[in-house]
């Protein structure tokens, strides 16, 4: 049995395909991301949260665009088939933070992101 290739960082584009997620905004999927966290409790994301972070999150808000960019991540995946509507994605063009949308679960979305970065 081969060895998996632990990778150290996965693109938004590798995420994108790992998840089968769709780009609700996004000018630069190159974005190399490291780390990752989840939650729906903004204050959570400000007390936890590292720059260059990529978060997991069910909250399609305004608020949530607001806080990725006073915490300094790298992008913003929404889980459970959550839609921004048309002002989280105003704002997020002007505060250029990516957002993505995945159908699946939060726990399934950290898994297959965990598993992919450990090389599982």
């Amino acid at each position: 049995m081969p060895t998996p290739v632990k990778q150290e960082t996965l693109s938004l584009a590798e995420i994108r395909d790992l998840l089968g997620a769709e780009v609700f905004y996004g000018e630069d999927l190159s974005v190399k991301v490291g780390e990752v966290g989840a939650a729906d409790l903004m204050s959570d994301v400000l007390n936890l949260g590292k720059p260059g972070m990529l978060l997991l999150t069910g909250l399609a808000s305004a608020q949530m665009i607001r806080t990725a960019a006073v915490a300094g991540l790298c992008g913003v995946v929404l889980v459970r088939g959550k839609r921004p509507d048309k002002s989280v994605l105003a704002l997020a063009r002007e505060r250029k933070i990516p957002i993505l949308g995945a159908p699946l679960t939060m726990f399934e979305t950290a898994g297959l992101i965990y598993m992919a970065l450990a090389g599982r």
